[in-house]
């Protein structure tokens, strides 16, 4: 047996052991060092999120202008945008000063109609367990404070959004240029199927923002509508709210029926026991109706993954993660789907070696 020279070569398996174990290192360190980035950045990464899904509208409302009236898509985006503006204007002009009395009034009567819920708990054994155990865990705080946190909160939360719409509209104008911008951070060999993925998000997201629109302006009407014919106080602000919560399936519908039984205790338990079945009757019907119906046309997703989104990307991120759960979940899906399972589970294995 002849022992192998020091000088000769290794066997041709052996020389990229270490070579490939060193790339595979590097890459894992890349990889969580990107991830402990994003999770530091988590409060930019969905303000740009957000300002992609006003892109998104904003091109999905450009779209017909460019088709009909051939304009180029920046002045289409730019119309896009006035139109949208003159639309807001129109509306807070028709309703707009009925609708802060009303929201004004609504802040007024919220500690009444609590006052009316808590006496009407008082006689029932189980009505009395919670409120003891609510007493038992609340803290005293100081007012100030509380009105001074909740200020900050909302000074943040508009500026948030005003940035997020001005991002939303420079992307509209030329989504091209950040989409390219963004594949070419990545290897050339993977150019092709990340840019594919990003198309299929971006018309994913799209289709699902307009069967939401949908979804929300039923909830929306539906509810004004039912709340008036019950002679519900406030049914227009009360209508607006559940439209607008609606764009958080499940826990959006919770919180305005929630809000708006709480307000018919004010007009006595029988009436909040009306509005209840009213809330869970508008519900089931766009649960089971509505969405079935316009997911035939945009993307599918189910209720159960729907529901695990919101609560995984709410604890992750907080408020901000639980409005933009559902968004999120479906660009993942779509992600995943391209790049993963097509891309790699079921993509055509190499050629064997001859």
């Amino acid at each position: 047996m002849t022992l192998p020279s020091p000088d000769a070569p290794p066997p041709p398996g052996a020389s990229r052991t270490r070579p490939d174990r060193s790339r595979t290192v590097l890459l894992g360190f890349l990889t969580l060092g990107v991830a402990l980035l994003a999770w530091s950045l988590s409060a930019v990464l969905l303000m740009l999120f957000g300002a992609v899904i006003v892109a998104v509208i904003l091109h999905a409302m450009a779209a017909p202008l460019e088709r009909h009236l051939k304009l180029k898509p920046r002045p289409a985006v730019a119309a896009a945008v006035v139109l949208a503006l003159l639309f807001l204007s129109l509306l807070g002009w028709l309703i707009g000063d009925r609708l802060t009395e009303q929201f004004e009034d609504l802040r007024e009567r919220l500690p009444s109609a609590l006052l009316a819920l808590v006496e009407w708990a008082r006689g029932f054994p189980i009505g009395l367990a919670l409120l003891e155990l609510w007493d038992s865990a609340s803290v005293g705080d100081v007012p100030w404070t509380r009105v001074a946190y909740a200020a900050t909160q909302t000074l943040n939360a508009v500026g948030t959004v005003l940035l997020m719409a001005l991002v939303g509209v420079y992307l509209a104008i030329d989504p091209r240029l950040y989409r390219v911008g963004l594949v070419r951070l990545v290897p050339p060999a993977y150019r092709e199927r990340i840019n594919e993925a990003l198309l299929a998000s971006g018309h994913a997201l799209s289709r699902w923002l307009v069967a939401q629109s949908f979804s929300m302006l039923f909830v929306g009407i539906t509810t004004a509508v039912g709340l008036a014919l019950l002679n519900v106080p406030l049914a227009l602000t009360l209508g607006v709210i559940a439209g607008l919560l609606a764009f958080v399936p499940f826990f959006g519908a919770i919180a305005a029926g929630v809000l708006a039984v709480l307000l018919a205790f004010t007009q006595g338990p029988t009436q909040a026991l009306y509005v209840g079945l009213l809330s869970l009757a508008i519900q089931q019907v766009e649960g089971n109706v509505i969405m079935p119906l316009v997911e035939r046309w945009a993307v599918s997703l189910a209720p159960a993954l729907a529901i695990m989104a919101a609560v995984i990307f709410g604890v992750l991120f907080g408020l901000p993660g639980l409005v933009l759960s559902t968004p999120l979940m479906v660009v993942t899906m779509v992600l995943v789907k391209k790049l993963y399972v097509e891309g790699f589970l079921e993509a055509a294995p190499p050629p064997a070696a001859s």
